[in-house]
């Protein structure tokens, strides 16, 4: 309940913040959900003399950085790759029979393990990733307010991120 509450009260202030420094909406609500989950779990980190707000958007700021370093990364990565190879690049993209057949195992098991979460973390997975509704439209449908929603699709990823790597140490 109090990270709801957090939640709700701080949204707007870091999504506000990273919507003028990404000015791309996607990337405002992927960083501010993000600083939103490494806040809450490093909770024991805040210092109270500082404002709590201020802590999150230096998380934000951080989490910004983070993502546009890996982004340069990715594409001087991608040029000293792809340097001088364009003529040996393959034209048939689509998938192997073997490609297939690992995307439809891993498919399988993604949806074993999304069938293992509680009906209301599975719900909110189904309608954000299967039937692609925003957090607005999930919200309306489910009757609940936005922050809840986005608390509970967070949560639910963590759960199932945690039932994907225990699935594969298991095998």
């Amino acid at each position: 309940m109090a990270y709801s509450q957090l939640l709700d009260r701080f949204w707007t202030e870091v999504y506000g913040f990273q919507l003028k420094r990404t000015q791309n909406e996607n990337d405002a609500e992927d960083i501010s959900i993000q600083t939103f989950a490494r806040a809450f779990d490093k909770l024991n980190t805040y210092d109270p003399q500082y404002a709590f707000g201020t802590w999150l958007v230096t998380i934000s700021k951080n989490l910004h950085v983070d993502l546009l370093r890996k982004r340069k990364r990715n594409v001087l990565e991608q040029r000293e790759n792809h340097s001088g190879d364009a003529m040996t690049k393959v034209l048939d993209e689509s998938p192997s029979a073997e490609d297939q057949l690992i995307i439809d195992q891993n498919l399988k098991t993604l949806l074993q393990n999304i069938r293992k979460l509680k009906p209301a973390y599975r719900e909110v997975i189904e309608l954000r990733y299967f039937q692609e509704m925003s957090y607005a439209e999930i919200a309306k449908t489910l009757d609940e307010p936005l922050g809840n929603i986005k608390i509970k699709l967070l949560r639910a990823k963590k759960l199932l991120a945690t039932l994907i790597s225990q699935s594969r140490r298991n095998g």
